[in-house]
């Protein structure tokens, strides 16, 4: 055989392999979603490829110039490689023909089964009989005939694709789901897929038909189209069905219009228009309804008072280098209920906080500025809670750790600026206190404070960490006396002073002793740390005199025992003499158990005592710090080999012991089964506005059932008023192309919501997409 046979014929048969890819092409890109795929001509065009070619038989016929291939033939060329019972070239009609068990690999893994192929040299057209693929994704696609036509068309008869692995059991049964077209049209010049007379089938049974479905091929990563209907049910709104469309406009910008209809409200219209750009992205969102039957709303809400309903969102985030970022998360509605009641995407939240903001970090030092506008979205027709929050523009954050040691210890610079005003006072009467916590008017305050602290460690394992700190405050306020008319009785404060300009300042000296030692045994150790603080200081200047906008509330526990100052923000400054002195624990066992535990007390020694003051909302009332020598705080954890966890945390009456606050937590985690059960308990705090005792309790457990079905519940029980203030329970099955969620929930009296319970449904097809029923969830 001549040199240029040889050639010919092995370009020849590397037109097969081409030609299989060409036609698979037609049938990869299935699924709505778009895929990106390494298949193409590229991988067959390399002339200095090696083939390798094994076959039983090969005949190269000179007259009617034939290649033939029989007997076990196999290919491999360019990384492609197939298998097949015959292969024959003709060069006359320039016609491609492999038959018998054909089977072709791909570089990505993809494999082609067919009985026959049929196609010219010049890809042109050509034929596939009984075609099936499996991709590396798992999904499967098959089809009784292929068929490659001029301008670019692949046509699949009677196809049917599924990403649903077979029935290892009964290999014959249908998939859990598959959709089954008459034809399905590739068309390679406006690269879609078109599946005619489709026909979706759930557990081999038809549920949906469609005349034609139209998605992009493989090589769009993006395509205009209608995406997957989703529903809701809601007993105000009645039942609603969204039916989705997406537009792209440029490689960069694409849009979501969603418009809904509800049987209860008519029509609403939602949308979503996104732009990237080189540095950051932005989302433009909008919503509008006009009610049909706003009647259906509680008498009286802001529902029932709106017709027409409007509101529109802007979210944007911009890298202004590696560590600078600036953004905002904006949004404006025509009554402060509309988004939560129709739960518009990302703007339903109890409260949307407005806020633009700037942030940089660098290696020891951050930097985080940010504006608030605070929007309460509740039934309240006359906007009070809105107009009570504070609009904070801006508030200022920044610290700084010096890189290198001073004096052998670090240092640290710790930045605050507040700026914000109020519209209406919130003011009211709880327990046996007035309290005063938004004062309308105008806020301003800079606070910076220094600190530094070195540990010691002396020859016999005792660690000191002296510390010193240093802090000064500027502030404005332009507040009056604030006065509450509370039944027939007015309260006023007037410890608050007038408004203007203030300084205050505050130094501390402080020092920490600790002293670890291990205790080990033939199956355990044990740390057992001894620690001890005192901090010396002025009294706190101007002590409840000032606005409080953010040291409102605390808890002092364990976790707060050895903080040196325990106020919760910037506003109060703790001051006095103050010892802080416990213990702390940990422990391990070679069976797997696990202990720690913390235990201490915090003693007043000398000045005014920053938390028996008079203050704005009784920040320190009831607290276990008003006193001189504080209440008991305690925490202890167990972990268990087997999955069990035990934390629990308490405070305890300085004097009798009495259980002054409980928070336990029991969690159980296995193969089949989570489970958690939280309880709360804290004792009445008539100063602090708490009249009654608390007492919660808080469930929430998995199950499950099987490798494929699980089911959860949970629920918050008022164990005082004898009520679930929340509950929900769901049902879920996955596997590895189907996820199904359903899920009820509802709430108790308190509720602020329009509705006062929710059903939600979802079920996910994976590479087609999912069908949704409301937006609920049991968290």
């Amino acid at each position: 055989m001549a040199v240029n046979d040889r050639g010919n014929i092995r370009r020849r048969l590397a037109v097969l392999l081409a030609s299989v890819a060409v036609c698979v092409n037609g049938v990869h890109p299935l699924p709505v979603r778009a895929q990106e795929s390494s298949m193409g001509l590229s991988a067959v065009a390399d002339d200095d490829a090696k083939m390798l070619l094994r076959a039983n038989e090969l005949v190269y016929n000179r007259d009617v110039e034939k290649v033939t291939a029989s007997g076990g033939v196999q290919i491999y060329y360019n990384r492609y490689r197939m298998v097949a019972q015959r292969v024959e070239y003709d060069q006359q009609s320039g016609r491609v023909i492999a038959r018998g068990n054909i089977e072709l690999i791909e570089p990505d893994g993809n494999r082609i089964y067919a009985d026959e192929l049929d196609i010219t040299d010049d890809f042109g057209e050509g034929f596939l009989n009984a075609l099936r693929v499996e991709t590396t994704d798992n999904t499967r696609i098959a089809a009784e005939s292929a068929e490659r036509l001029p301008g670019d068309l692949m046509v699949l008869n009677n196809g049917v694709y599924t990403a649903c692995l077979p029935c290892a059991k009964k290999p014959g049964r249908a998939p859990l789901w598959q959709v089954k077209a008459e034809r399905v049209i590739q068309n390679g010049q406006t690269h879609t897929v078109r599946l005619e007379n489709a026909r979706f089938e759930l557990f081999g049974m038809p549920i949906g038909f469609l005349p034609f479905i139209e998605v992009p091929d493989h090589t769009v990563e993006r395509k205009s189209g209608f995406l997957f209907p989703t529903m809701s049910l809601d007993d105000k709104l009645g039942f609603g069905l969204t039916i989705p469309y997406y537009h792209v406009f440029s490689p960069h910008m694409d849009a979501t219009l969603s418009p809904t209809y509800y049987t209860g409200q008519g029509v609403l219209l939602q949308g979503e228009v996104r732009n990237r750009f080189e540095t950051g992205e932005h989302k433009f969102r909008f919503a509008g309804i006009d009610q049909r039957d706003p009647g259906a709303f509680d008498t009286g809400s802001s529902d029932y008072n709106a017709e027409t309903r409007l509101m529109a969102a802007s979210e944007g985030r911009f890298k202004i280098n590696p560590r600078w970022t600036f953004g905002w998360d904006v949004m404006v509605q025509s009554d402060n209920n509309f988004s939560k009641t129709y739960s518009l995407d990302g703007v339903n939240d109890d409260v949307f906080r407005n806020e633009a903001y700037l942030t940089g970090f660098g290696k020891r030092n951050y930097f985080d500025m940010r504006a608030f506008y605070f929007n309460v979205q509740d039934t309240a027709e006359d906007n009070l809670l809105e107009r009570r929050q504070a609009i904070v523009y801006p508030s200022l954050d920044y610290q700084y750790i010096s890189p290198e040691p001073l004096a052998g210890g670090e240092f640290s610079i710790t930045t605050n600026f507040t700026n914000l005003s109020r519209r209406e006072d919130e003011f009211y009467y709880a327990g046996t206190t007035a309290r005063y916590p938004g004062l309308d008017g105008n806020y301003t305050r800079f606070s910076t404070e220094a600190e530094w602290k070195r540990t010691f460690a002396t020859s016999g394992g005792l660690l000191l960490t002296p510390m010193l700190a240093a802090r000064g405050d500027a502030l404005r306020h332009s507040s009056g006396t604030p006065n509450l008319t509370w039944g027939s009785d007015t309260y006023s404060y007037n410890a608050l002073e007038d408004s203007g300009a203030y300084g205050r300042y505050m130094v501390t000296a402080g020092l920490e002793a600790r002293y670890p030692f291990l205790i080990s045994g033939d199956s355990s150790s044990h740390i057992v740390e001894p620690i001890a603080q005192i901090f010396v200081r002025p009294d706190e200047p101007l002590a409840g005199g000032l606005p409080n906008e953010d040291a409102q509330s605390f808890v002092f526990d364990a976790t707060t025992l050895f903080e040196r100052d325990k106020f919760s923000g910037y506003d109060r400054i703790e001051g006095g003499t103050r010892a802080n002195v416990g213990i702390r624990y940990t422990g391990s066992f070679d069976n797997g158990v696990g202990l720690h535990g913390v235990f201490g007390q915090s003693y007043h020694l000398a000045g005014l005592n920053s938390f028996d003051t008079d203050d704005l909302v009784n920040a320190g009332a009831n607290s276990g710090l008003e006193t001189d020598r504080s209440d008991y705080v305690g925490m202890a954890g167990i972990s268990l080999p087997f999955g069990v966890s035990i934390e629990a945390g308490a405070r305890f009456d300085q004097e009798s012991f009495d259980l002054e606050r409980t928070d336990t937590s029991v969690s159980y985690t296995s193969a089949r089964l989570s489970s958690s059960l939280i309880y709360t308990q804290i004792e009445a705090q008539p100063e602090y506005g708490s009249s009654e005792d608390t007492d919660l309790l808080q469930s929430s457990s998995s199950f499950r059932i099987n490798e494929n079905w699980s089911v959860s519940g949970s629920a918050i029980w008022d164990l005082n008023e004898q009520e679930v203030i929340r509950r929900g329970v769901g049902l879920s099955y996955a596997d590895e192309c189907t996820i199904f969620t359903l899920a009820y929930a509802d709430e108790g009296p308190s509720s602020t919501n329009a509705s006062d319970w929710t059903v939600s449904a979802r079920i996910t097809f994976r590479t087609l997409g999912d069908i949704q029923l409301g937006s609920g969830s049991l968290e």
